[in-house]
């Protein structure tokens, strides 16, 4: 199945619920970074929750970055996630593995540990609003969840899953179901809601089973006059990183720095750490570069 976002609401409008299927661009960050099975787990599950925060967005070039800062062996996660379906992300310590909880799954909460998750949305102008909360169990969706309750003060339940075995990821992805300003005073509803998420069997045992997002709004909502919008929207893992960015980092280095790396490395490697590309720059490269800088020097005198 084709990673995708789907969007619905239900019960005339005061529920907003959004879904996505994100397993082929997990598994695409999981061979670009070489992640370890927990560490695919914990990417996958903020890339996709991710990409359910930008969802609401209004502009399209809208973002959201999320960062997880934990003191668990994992280290931080970074993800940059678009209104446009686009995400990409890291792990600070990409092969951390961990043994499994005690119940038998992938310990991304003690891969994570204690620590904080920032959450910046760029709107597309202005200043980005930023939000800073503790995290609850490091295990994404719990603290998301927090995000979403005590930062916006919107009543949310979040599911994020991912299967990743020995033959790579074979589900993931997530559901967000929120209720709107103009129902949150329901505390029937509200709980009702919270009642039907909690006996979800999870996020990807039902993608397992070949269930569409579709289906799984409808398992969930389907008596509360659901209303699935008709529009698909594809997801993919995706980097603006290219090589003129990479030499105009290495501009900013200056002159000197630039003759160091010509006279001790014949050149310069760097890897953008969203995506894992690596990029070379030859002497010769890294020479015009200092070329330009004395010309732009020479302008300015």
């Amino acid at each position: 199945m084709a990673d995708q976002l789907v969007r619905a609401t239900a019960a005339d409008g005061g529920i907003r619920t959004v879904g996505v299927i994100t397993t082929r661009l997990t598994e695409e960050a999981k061979q670009r970074h070489n992640l370890s099975y927990v560490a695919t787990a914990a990417l996958g599950r903020t890339m996709s929750a991710g990409l359910l925060l930008a969802s609401s967005m209004k502009r399209p070039e809208s973002r959201v970055n999320i960062r997880i800062n934990g003191d668990g062996p994992l280290g931080g996660i970074l993800v940059d996630a678009g209104l446009d379906g686009t995400v990409r992300g890291y792990v600070d310590n990409p092969t951390v593995e961990l043994p499994p909880s005690a119940i038998g799954k992938l310990d991304v909460g003690a891969a994570v540990g204690n620590g904080y998750l920032y959450v910046v949305r760029d709107v597309g102008y202005g200043y980005p609003y930023s939000s800073t909360v503790e995290l609850v169990s490091g295990e994404i969706g719990d603290d998301v969840t927090h995000y979403l309750v005590s930062s916006e003060q919107t009543p949310s339940a979040l599911v994020l899953g991912v299967f990743v075995s020995a033959e790579g990821v074979t589900a993931s992805g997530g559901l967000l179901v929120q209720v709107l300003p103009k129902a949150a005073r329901d505390d029937a509803l509200v709980q009702t809601l919270e009642s039907r998420v909690a006996s979800l069997a999870g996020f990807t045992p039902l993608l397992k089973e070949g269930k569409s997002l579709q289906q799984m709004f409808e398992q969930l909502l389907g008596d509360m006059n659901l209303e699935i919008f008709p529009e698909t929207q594809m997801l993919h893992f995706h980097c603006g990183c290219s090589f003129d960015r990479v030499l105009g980092a290495l501009k900013m280095l200056g002159k000197d720095e630039l003759q160091d790396m010509i006279e001790k490395d014949d050149g310069a490697e760097a890897i953008c750490h969203f995506c894992g590309e690596v990029y070379q720059a030859s002497s010769d490269e890294l020479e015009q570069l200092i070329q330009d800088l004395q010309s732009e020097a020479g302008a300015r005198g």
